[in-house]
């Protein structure tokens, strides 16, 4: 069954991501007192009162002449053509203004299902301006005076919408109804509890990418050229992504979600909104398997580069490292390899693509390398072969006798994927010295397809006592 589409549109600053937020009942949107802060479309399956539906969160329409805006308005409004239901909401401490008319009239020519909310009602005095509103000629049962901050008349707007909403054809236990009540601040849930298990409980096979860079180097145009259509608002000015944005996309068979990440800046340069966007990244990078770090190819690499690199390492992703705005000169590129090369040399085994979202220049080869680094970090070497290989290197390069005391490998297996974990079992593992661990794991990608993950080292007594080891 195809979900109805509710869609919240309405000049910036009413309050829809805050609706948004309290019909999902956490925060997902990023909520601001300054205009705009939502820019692109933010989409979310939700149940009302047992009943499904997909609410669309847009961008604040506002006429002005800033082409950020202009892009915005352009985007919400083709997402209220494509909805089944529209609330338009307007700010009830407000008098009505001919952008509000306009716009309403505008919608009401669509022939939806369109309802008037009337957000920052919060208390009957201020109920008094609510009938200024009535001039739009709405019939009153479609007239929702609300306060989302003080959650009063939230729930009549919610009865509402249940009933233009078809019933679940699944039935739902008596748990998952919701309950739409004041809610203190909410924040996502840890999903790193299990140390032993950290990534494979949310992750399943689906592939999720986080697009991580500098502001203005094209997240949101590699984001667009990736899903083959303009999902993410494009704009020369610096920043103009502050709420992450989900995409989910099918590829050779395989489920990706995108998530095209605010741009990151200097933390004494982050002001407003966009200190709860850095926030928000760093979320979104603790549930992503796969970050595209996206340098622009076009200036030299900065400091932030490496710092912003560094929380790919931090999270231990498995990484692409991407040029945009690239060109086609090949001596050119060899200095840029060898430069990030040597600025990142935390991320060694992360490959280098070179693309351009405006030409779509290796996009389809970005694609397929995505697949495959996703692969790499969720594969699982088979005991026997770990065995073998150990031992190779073992006979190549033998184990150091730290003050005339023998070491010695039992044997190897791998008991984690995303990132792959390997625990060497020794008789004296605290005395393992960390560049024999960096032989075993170039040795290791010598002999095994690890292109694009780090590879953790853990070396372990019989007891469980361990000593552990990562990329050196």
């Amino acid at each position: 069954m195809e979900l109805k589409k509710i869609a919240l549109i309405g000049q910036p600053n009413v309050g829809k991501s805050s609706l948004f937020n309290r019909i999902l009942k956490k925060r997902v949107a990023i909520v601001s007192d300054v205009s705009g802060t939502t820019r692109d479309i933010r989409k979310q399956e939700i149940t009302i009162f047992d009943r499904p539906a997909l609410l669309l969160d847009t961008g604040g329409i506002d006429e002005t002449n800033d082409a950020i805006f202009s892009n915005v308005k352009r985007m919400s409004v083709e997402t209220a053509k494509m909805a089944d239901i529209i609330l338009f909401m307007v700010d009830g401490k407000k008098l009505p203004d001919d952008k509000d008319r306009e716009l309403f009239y505008e919608l009401q020519k669509l022939g939806i299902t369109l309802a008037l909310v009337i957000n920052k009602v919060d208390n009957d005095k201020e109920m008094e301006r609510v009938w200024e509103f009535y001039e739009f000629g709405i019939p009153s049962e479609r007239v929702f005076p609300i306060s989302v901050s003080h959650n009063r008349g939230t729930r009549k707007l919610l009865e509402w919408l249940s009933e233009q909403l078809p019933e679940n054809e699944e039935p739902i236990s008596e748990d998952d109804d919701i309950e739409y009540e004041e809610d203190d601040d909410m924040a996502l849930e840890d999903l790193l509890e299990d140390e032993e298990n950290p990534k494979e409980q949310i992750i399943d096979e689906n592939i999720r990418v986080a697009i991580i860079g500098r502001p203005n180097v094209g997240k949101s145009s590699i984001l667009n050229a990736l899903v083959g259509y303009e999902r993410s608002v494009v704009s020369e000015v610096a920043g103009t992504t502050i709420d992450p944005v989900d995409e989910e996309y099918e590829y050779n068979g395989k489920h990706i979600t995108f998530v095209d990440t605010a741009g990151l800046r200097r933390r004494g340069r982050i002001e407003g909104i966009e200190k709860f966007a850095l926030m928000r990244t760093n979320e979104m990078l603790e549930k992503a398997n796969v970050a595209l770090l996206i340098l622009d190819a076009s200036k030299p690499l900065a400091d932030l580069d490496e710092k912003i690199a560094g929380l790919v390492d931090k999270f231990a992703l498995g990484t692409i490292i991407v040029l945009n705005k690239w060109d086609e000169n090949m001596d050119t590129y060899e200095k840029m390899v060898a430069e990030v090369r040597r600025r990142f040399k935390f991320l060694h085994y992360a490959p280098i693509i070179a693309v351009s979202a405006k030409t779509k220049r290796s996009i389809d080869r970005l694609k397929d390398k995505i697949v495959q680094v996703h692969e790499n970090f969720s594969q699982r070497i088979p005991t026997s072969q770990l065995n073998k290989i150990i031992n190779e290197a073992v006979v190549r390069h033998s184990l150091p006798s730290p003050n005339g005391r023998l070491l010695r490998i039992y044997y190897s297996t791998q008991y984690k994927t995303q990132p792959p974990t390997i625990a060497l079992i020794m008789n004296r593992p605290s005395l393992l010295h960390f560049s024999y661990k960096r032989y075993l794991i170039n040795f290791l990608r010598e002999n095994l397809n690890f292109e694009g993950v780090p590879i953790h080292l853990v070396a372990r007594s019989k007891h469980g006592n361990e000593e552990e080891g990562g990329e050196q």
